[in-house]
């Protein structure tokens, strides 16, 4: 299960390790997700960008190294010494025994560690049940056991408030289940009358029946739910949060606080809701993610071709890839040649023109040219799919950010728990009050001391906050991508279409043996005067900048894998790689220092030819953003660190890095080399990922926080993203680290001086007391 992070319990969970945390649901990287766009298909094999492919290799970078399987370092879970501290148990090993059946139960409640706990109390004692595997995305708990059937498990899972439907071997989990309109229209109302209930208490004081009303009708309408799965945490011994909620409520209630019981409650219901359709999103685009791979190919059987499901594609099969169809199966080209779009998994800015024996992705898409594929891995092991593991795998490992709540509750509440029950037994056994003082004391103790102030507190400091981000093209996904970009010191960045704009464009034109620049512009226009391919859009479009006319081509034809040829005033010409003008016995001494230098720039090159004689050389080139220099020399200034992780060539990252000023750059990077190079950095501290293919999903996963490029960026960056920069600065970065910042010490200060309030006003009353006697009014501290 490579979607799920494992922890194993040194001992049954009937001995030991019953903490009192809730988990934090899964909120911080729920909603990484991965809905994808489609490429365009209308791609033609193009002369590329001038580098030299030979085969196996991609702008210089070998392409084998796809196959190794990539060993994470944090394979038992976040890297902890102690497995209690992470998102939840998502393995756990309950039992002795072989464990020879496994069956997978899909539990639609099951959306976080706190519900994960309380399943593995439930099936704890129950024996043949040997280990469980929690998946949160798709809500499915995989069972080892030697069960004969699973009514048992059924009914234990039952009796903690959920059902486990048993899906059947092979078969595909349901989409998690969303609220109806029926249950969001409750919830809708609740929230009315608990506000009405506040707005009549703070006008008319709080003594009044419509008071209590209202808040009774907002707990009926949506926080009946929270109270269940309270008075299941009791009956399970687990103080989690809904226990804790369940007590500040019942409290309020019962000194007559209806208001803040109501408030407080559909605050919570609020929170549970959002979380859960943060989760259904990660689910849907995962899903879509699987499916940029075609489910068919077209096999060779000896006879002929057949089509065939991807997945039944045994390895050594030869397949066949028409123009704009995508490559179903990773393998090496056996027949033909073609360029290829890799930008969704290899993040290449560029097509790449390959031939015999060069490696080609699941998921790229064809060229102009029909090949033929040997294919090197099933469809399980592909670069794809593993892309697809490892974001799932990389979203349940990391730690998500817990709530305060749950954090302080471990410690602070049991301990005012106790504190309470002992004050109301043991002042009456000293004489101190009667039994009736002494328990409505111990109460108001408590109604004091539960964390309601934080409840409400600290989320209205992160939905300003978030507001705000928004206002200025921040959409953040939640307080712990916030309160995560405050603690950041390391940003790693991806190049095509986050520090680059993601288009090739014309950067020079070089006119040899004295021949003129714009005529040379000309003709390479013409020949391209018919084509989609990326590169000709440049070529057209810089010749349109300059207000060249372009003449007529004649007979233009494509030169698979090399570029085009056409007549052009009569002439007969051809524009294209380096290799074309190796072949045409054009590669002077001068052009191959020209080719050289603008290598050595990070441009590639098309050049014009006339038989043997090259006519010049087109410099091409993605752009760097404008605001890129600056972005990075703002946080220098703010001690984070930037770092590059590109899927282009080395030397590309590198001139791109002497551009933006940008200290460590890394080129030729596949998904799992930027994934190794976040884990490395993360050793030293907090990592943010900033990117925008699908090839950077794996790293914006694993980073503590990812940061996608809004409008350029595929749906799967945004998805998988905590923060998007939906107008594409990427000045905005800079802006989101500082603003993450002034937040996180608005929201110490409320910590700080809710916390302060408790301790005044329990200090006031055990103090009081002895002056005033039991005159003192308990109602009068705040809840």
């Amino acid at each position: 299960m490579s979607s799920v992070t494992r922890y194993r319990k040194a001992v049954p969970p009937h001995q030991g390790h019953q903490h009192a945390r809730g988990g934090d649901c899964c909120s911080a990287k729920a909603g990484a997700a991965l809905a994808l766009k489609g490429a365009d298909p209308h791609q033609h094999a193009h002369g590329g960008c001038g580098h030299e492919h030979k085969p196996g290799d991609r702008h210089g970078h070998d392409h084998h190294q796809h196959d190794h399987q990539h060993e994470r370092r944090h394979g038992a879970g976040c890297g902890h010494a102690h497995g209690h501290e992470h998102a939840g148990p998502s393995r756990v090993q309950l039992g002795e025994g072989k464990g020879a059946k496994q069956s997978r139960l899909q539990i639609q409640a099951m959306d976080c560690p706190t519900e994960a706990r309380l399943i593995e109390k439930a099936l704890g004692g129950m024996s043949g049940v040997v280990a469980l595997e929690f998946n949160f995305i798709d809500r499915v708990l995989l069972l080892r056991h030697d069960l004969p059937h699973l009514d048992g498990v059924k009914s234990a899972i039952a009796k903690v408030g959920m059902q486990g439907v048993e899906l059947d071997a092979g078969a595909q989990a349901q989409a998690p289940q969303g609220h109806g309109r029926r249950a969001n229209l409750l919830l809708a109302v609740s929230g009315l009358a608990a506000a009405a209930s506040e707005g009549i208490a703070w006008s008319l004081g709080d003594g009044r029946l419509e008071v209590a009303a209202l808040a009774l009708a907002s707990i009926l309408l949506g926080g009946i739910p929270t109270l269940k799965k309270g008075w299941i945490a009791l009956s399970t011994r687990t103080l989690n949060i809904h226990f804790l909620m369940s007590v500040a409520v019942i409290g309020a209630m019962l000194i007559g606080q209806w208001p803040e019981a109501a408030m407080v409650l559909f605050l919570f219901a609020i929170a549970e809701r959002l979380e859960a359709m943060s989760l259904a999103r990660a689910g849907e685009a995962v899903r879509a993610l699987m499916a940029l791979a075609p489910e068919t190919a077209w096999v060779a059987d000896g006879a002929g071709w057949r089509e065939a499901q991807a997945a039944e594609v045994a390895v050594g099969s030869r397949v066949r890839v028409r123009p704009g169809e995508r490559v179903p199966l990773d393998g090496r080209i056996a027949d033909g040649h073609s360029s290829f779009n890799e930008a969704s998994i290899t993040g290449e800015s560029l097509p790449v023109d390959k031939g015999l024996q060069d490696a080609v992705f699941a998921g790229s898409i064809n060229g102009s040219g029909v090949v033929e594929i040997e294919t090197t891995a099933p469809a399980s092991g592909s670069v794809l799919a593993r892309i697809v593991a490892t974001v799932r795998d990389a979203q349940a490992s990391k730690a998500p950010t817990q709530r305060f709540i749950d954090r302080f509750a471990s410690v602070y509440t049991p301990v005012v728990l106790v504190l309470a029950l002992a004050f109301a037994v043991a002042a009456p056994l000293l004489g101190l009050m009667p039994w009736h003082q002494a328990i409505y004391s111990a109460l108001v103790m408590l109604v004091i001391a539960c964390p309601c102030a934080l409840v409400i507190a600290t989320p209205v400091t992160v939905v300003s906050a978030l507001a705000s981000a928004a206002r200025h093209g921040l959409l953040v996904k939640g307080g712990a991508p916030l309160e995560m970009a405050a603690r950041i010191d390391t940003v790693c960045l991806d190049k095509t279409g986050t520090l680059t704009q993601g288009e090739p464009r014309v950067t020079r034109v070089a006119a040899l043996d004295g021949g003129d620049e714009s005529t040379v512009l000309a003709l390479a226009a013409a020949l391209d005067s018919h084509s989609t391919h990326p590169l000709a859009k440049a070529v057209l479009d810089e010749a349109a900048r300059r207000g060249i006319a372009v003449p007529a081509a004649e007979q233009v034809s494509e030169l698979v894998g090399r570029g085009v040829r056409g007549r052009v005033d009569g002439r007969a010409l051809q524009l294209g790689s380096r290799r074309l003008a190796e072949e045409q016995g054009a590669l002077t001494p001068a052009l191959a220092a020209e080719l050289s230098r603008m290598a050595e720039a990070g441009e590639g090159a098309l050049v014009l030819l006339d038989g043997e004689r090259a006519l010049g050389v087109l410099a091409v080139a993605d752009q760097v953003r404008p605001e890129a220099a600056a972005t990075i020399a703002r946080l220098d200034e703010m001690g984070v660190r930037a770092v590059m992780l590109s899927g282009d060539s080395p030397q590309v990252a590198a001139a791109v890095a002497a551009q933006t000023g940008v200290s460590v750059a890394h080129g030729g990077l596949l998904p799992q080399d930027k994934l190794r190079f976040i884990e490395q950095l993360q050793t030293g501290g907090k990592v943010a990922m900033v990117g925008d293919g699908v090839n950077d999903a794996p790293a914006l996963a694993r980073a503590d926080l990812g940061v996608a490029m809004g409008a350029a960026g595929s749906d799967s960056a945004l998805e998988t993203a905590g923060v998007a920069l939906m107008d594409d600065k990427l000045s905005r970065l800079a802006d989101l680290i500082a603003h993450a910042r002034r937040t996180a010490a608005v929201l110490k200060v409320n910590i700080a001086i809710a916390l302060g309030i408790k301790l005044v006003f329990s200090a006031w009353r055990w103090l009081a007391w002895p002056a005033c006697g039991w005159r003192c009014s308990p109602t009068s501290a705040p809840a």
